[in-house]
């Protein structure tokens, strides 16, 4: 999904997920299951509305232990199945604006996973990842790891 265009634009981590691409897929595409995982540890999630199809719109609810509640909001743009989930993406009021891409790739009974999110500027780009990205997204996935192993 990359190309010269994005690369500096563009935040990426990497995971293999000790599960079969299946249990993955599942995990990303049903309601109850990303209301397990989505967002950092010590946030719960409400899933608001889930319309897993291309221009199909999706909002979410991160509510934080101090009571302040963030807003995860955008619209599928590309759905391929066990293979690329690509969204607009707004993460109010943190990150706006941006284009999140979850890859996945069977390797046996494991998963190796990418994910990417396309800033609209490099500027925006390096606020964000000084700003955490990793340590937020990576948070994000040590708790689809654990949700993963639970299922």
């Amino acid at each position: 999904m990359s190309n010269s265009n994005t690369d500096n634009r563009t935040l990426s981590l990497k995971r293999t997920f000790n599960a079969p691409i299946t249990l993955v897929w599942e995990a990303w595409t049903q309601p109850d299951h990303i209301a397990q995982w989505w967002g950092p540890k010590g946030m719960e999630i409400k899933v608001i509305e889930h319309n897993f199809e291309e221009g199909g719109q999706w909002k979410y609810s991160m509510l934080m232990p101090d009571g302040n509640e963030f807003i995860t909001e955008g619209s599928y743009i590309e759905i391929v199945e066990f293979k690329l989930i690509r969204s607009s993406a707004d993460f109010k009021p943190m990150t706006e604006g941006v284009e999140i891409q979850a890859m996945f790739e069977a390797d046996g009974d494991k998963t190796r996973f990418t994910f990417n999110v396309v800033h609209p500027t490099e500027e925006y780009c390096r606020q964000q990842e000084q700003m955490g990205f990793m340590n937020g997204w990576g948070s994000v996935f040590d708790r689809l790891e654990a949700f993963l192993k639970d299922s």
